[in-house]
């Protein structure tokens, strides 16, 4: 049997493979040695100057990583030092394969955050406003802005361990850099790639500027809101096979988008049913008829008609301010309606619903999108001009409607449903179709 003493595993420090310890070590002050010798050493050029950029074949040895930037008018959160640190490790791993690794930092110096930054700083809110102030001269604040704490940055990265060259920074501001964006724009557009057309996207009106779909995502953008319900009627044009005048009825959590109305969907696959009242026979799925017992207590002699009988039909517009649309104030067909809520009829406002817009745009029919970069009506919609949509629109296109007092408001109800806020104001998206040029990415 083999036993080892105490005394021998007191070996002197030269028999030792490491050096003695220290048992409370400073951690932060043996940080900062290393990041001193790095710079007094010039370690990190070292290493990328000793990795050849070609290979003896002449092949690339390169390994190209691009620096997603951040902006510099703000000092830097948790998340981009997190994220630095695995920036770093992917050059550091290429590194270490003998790859020649350029790594230059970068600074976003566009975009919504120098903008929202500047306004506060100037006091000056919205793209009106900034029309009016000077384009040229709101661009100088934010060139002035978006560089205000990169030496603090700098220092963070550092700080941080992370290799990266300062020196040779890009910004997005520089001719090269947006040369180069325009570059790669006429490169996708010879190709066929660039088309200009509407999306419908979310929209925050409070800040003027569409939101990525990454951002209605965001832990604090959907929340709980009320908002009204309004179920409507649309006379049905007469028809030879009608019992009587036909209304169909439809439901609706945005009565603001009503005025842009120019059509109506309803599933071909899905049953309805005409309900006799007041001398009117009124259209709704049959499924939804239990949901309006209230206001149909009666629904015996019901005539049940197809979905797809209903397809092509025409109704009176709502509101005249597009009557002359060629082809408008028709039923379409769209089977993503259902009867799971409302009325399984869907009213279509093909500049203000991503279904309304693609199916409407299927018939041939126009985008009209009268609401401005604020979320105020505009021309034609004469009525409601520059109110807002959701906070005083809604509230009076509500109000005439039941003062016509002819059954074109069925139900006025609220709902209380998750509906997505803008992350920055907190006030609620409208969805909104834009014109612009697009990627064909699919």
């Amino acid at each position: 049997m083999i036993t080892t003493s105490t005394t021998d595993l007191a070996m002197p420090n030269k028999a030792r493979p490491y050096p003695e310890a220290d048992q409370t070590p400073n951690f932060s002050e043996i940080e900062r040695e290393i990041l001193d010798r790095w710079e007094r050493d010039g370690t990190f050029e070292k290493q990328v100057a000793i990795r050849p950029k070609l290979n003896p074949d002449g092949s690339s040895n390169e390994f190209v990583f691009y620096d997603g930037p951040p902006f510099a008018n703000g000092l830097p959160h948790y998340g981009h030092i997190a994220t630095g640190f695995v920036k770093d490790i992917v050059p550091r791993y290429q590194t270490m394969q003998g790859r020649h690794v350029d790594r230059r930092f970068g600074w976003d110096c566009h975009g919504l955050p120098a903008e929202l930054e500047v306004e506060k700083e100037i006091q000056v809110f919205g793209r009106r406003a900034i029309l009016d102030y000077g384009i040229a001269r709101f661009n100088d604040q934010c060139r002035s802005s978006v560089q205000r704490y990169a030496h603090e940055w700098e220092w963070y990265v550092k700080r941080g361990a992370r290799w990266v060259s300062f020196e040779n920074a890009y910004r997005t501001m520089d001719k090269s850099f947006m040369e180069s964006v325009i570059w790669a724009f006429k490169t996708l557009w010879d190709k066929g790639l660039i088309y200009e057309g509407y999306r419908v996207v979310p929209y925050s009106w409070a800040v003027q500027t569409p939101l990525s779909n990454f951002e209605t995502r965001l832990d604090n953008s959907y929340r709980e809101r009320t908002d009204p319900a309004l179920t409507v009627s649309f006379r049905l044009d007469p028809h030879p096979d009608d019992l009587g005048p036909m209304r169909i009825l439809a439901w609706t959590t945005t009565p603001w988008t009503l005025p842009s109305n120019l059509a109506l969907a309803v599933n071909p696959g899905l049953t309805y049913a005409a309900i006799e009242k007041d001398g009117e026979y009124w259209i709704m799925a049959e499924a939804s008829l239990e949901r309006y017992k209230r206001e149909f207590p009666d629904t015996t002699g019901a005539k049940i008609i197809l979905g797809v009988d209903l397809v092509g039909r025409t109704y009176v517009p709502m509101f005249s301010y597009f009557a002359d649309t060629e082809g408008a104030f028709r039923i379409l067909s769209a089977n993503f309606v259902t009867a799971d809520d409302g009325t399984g009829i869907v009213h279509m406002a093909p500049g203000f619903g991503e279904d309304d817009l693609a199916t409407c745009q299927a018939a041939g029919l126009p985008v009209f999108v009268p609401v401005d970069e604020a979320g105020r009506f505009a021309a034609p919609v004469m009525d409601y001009l520059h109110q807002n949509v959701i906070h005083e629109a809604n509230p009076n296109i509500i109000r005439d409607l039941k003062a016509r007092r002819d059954g074109t408001v069925v139900r006025h109800d609220q709902i209380l449903h998750s509906y997505p806020h803008c992350w920055r104001t907190d006030e609620p998206l409208i969805y909104k179709a834009i014109n612009s040029w697009y990627v064909a990415v699919s």
